[in-house]
């Protein structure tokens, strides 16, 4: 067993174990990648104020997100094809999670089905929507995830239209893998991985294969998905779901104050600031530095969360010093579980807890309620002092 350190170990790991068209998937973004880049730089420009000879002792991570108690501010991100990362990825990380008292949000691109994860675990998950021109398809996965007693909807608003991908086109990437010479090349390094997935319980989108009646194969399933995604989503269809789903609804994908104020108006129980991991808008700000401008629009009348860019415990206190209520981890429970599969998702948790607890302690806090900008020194222009359009 390796020596852990840090989340760059579990990645360093995670490349050398898992193919290379789904480490392509995971560590990159859409055209330049200048957003996916920016995402996790933008951290460093914030600076933390260290404070002494403050009592240390009894410390607390411990909070809530949406009213559920989690051992740290932190839940797992929605991640798209988790179960070709490892076999069974998607159960493997909701066990991890659960295990570890956070968040676990399963992905409608899952490998493993709502009903998999539901019957493999006894703790509520979220639940992530992608809305599809398939209304029907629609209601019947909300009334899926209903029946698996998920206790909030992740309604994703960043991907009506697919962000360019350089690599994914490049690598040809579908689950399962099309064998062709370049990627048997590559799977035969990964011999390790190939095993694992030979007894995996799935190894297409579990969600969809046997759900939508036109699907009978990979190539129909994916230009299925291709045409799927709804242009027309708009605030009004978004209220509908809510009302529709009838619990807890997060919105993803907030990235700019007037929409951080329309999902306000519509409900919602907590907005997720994000730009989808630098996947989608290239050259749009990163999920860091928007946050100020979305936290002064809405104040705390909503439940404001962050992902993107997140990779330490100390990119978690900054978030939550900022104003943050809590937070989404996606590549970095990913590079876990594809180095060590549940183990590795519970490796990652623990060195993100321990960065936040050790770090809150250095800053003079005992407990996350606690953290506030008085914590952090930031830059003057941090967010660019934009021209208003």
């Amino acid at each position: 067993m390796p020596v852990i350190t840090n989340i760059g170990d579990l990645k360093r790991i995670y490349e050398r174990r898992v193919p290379r068209m789904f480490y392509d998937y995971c560590e990159s973004g859409s055209w330049t990648e200048q957003t996916f880049r920016e995402n996790t730089s933008d951290f460093d420009k914030l600076r933390l104020r260290q404070r002494v000879a403050v009592d240390m002792s009894g410390r607390s991570t411990a909070g809530q997100m949406i009213g559920q108690d989690v051992a740290m501010p932190v839940a797992l991100a929605p991640v798209g094809l988790t179960g070709m990362q490892h076999a069974d990825g998607e159960i493997k990380a909701a066990k991890a999670a659960k295990a570890f008292g956070v968040p676990f949000t399963l992905s409608t691109m899952s490998i493993n089905s709502i009903e998999d994860v539901a019957e493999a675990t006894n703790a509520p998950f979220w639940f992530q929507l992608y809305t599809m021109r398939d209304t029907d398809y629609v209601s019947r996965l909300i009334q899926r995830a209903k029946d698996a007693n998920c206790s909030a909807l992740v309604i994703t608003l960043d991907l009506q239209i697919l962000g360019q991908r350089h690599k994914d086109l490049k690598n040809g990437l579908s689950a399962p893998p099309k064998l062709t010479p370049k990627t048997i090349a590559n799977l035969m390094t990964k011999w390790a991985w190939g095993i694992e997935m030979l007894q995996a319980k799935r190894r297409e989108f579990g969600n969809i294969v046997g759900h939508v009646e036109s699907i009978s194969d990979a190539s129909s399933l994916g230009a299925w998905t291709a045409e799927q995604f709804d242009l027309t989503l708009d605030w009004a269809k978004i209220a509908k779901l809510k009302e529709q789903w009838g619990g807890k609804v997060i919105l993803k994908g907030i990235l700019d104050a007037e929409d951080a104020k329309m999902a306000l108006k519509v409900g919602a129980d907590a907005i997720v600031v994000s730009n989808h991991g630098g996947r989608q808008l290239d050259g749009a700000v990163s999920s860091i530095s928007a946050l100020p401008s979305i936290l002064d629009a809405v104040g705390d009348q909503v439940e404001v969360h962050l992902d993107s860019g997140i990779r330490s415990g100390q990119d978690v206190l900054k978030a939550l010093a900022m104003g943050a209520k809590g937070t989404m981890i996606g590549r970095a429970f990913v590079y876990g579980l594809g180095a060590m599969g549940q183990k590795g998702v519970q490796t990652a948790l623990e060195v993100i807890h321990k960065e936040l607890d050790t770090t809150m302690a250095l800053c003079g806090e005992t407990n996350v309620a606690n953290l506030g900008r008085h914590n952090l020194l930031i830059p003057e222009d941090f967010g660019g002092r934009w021209q208003k359009p």
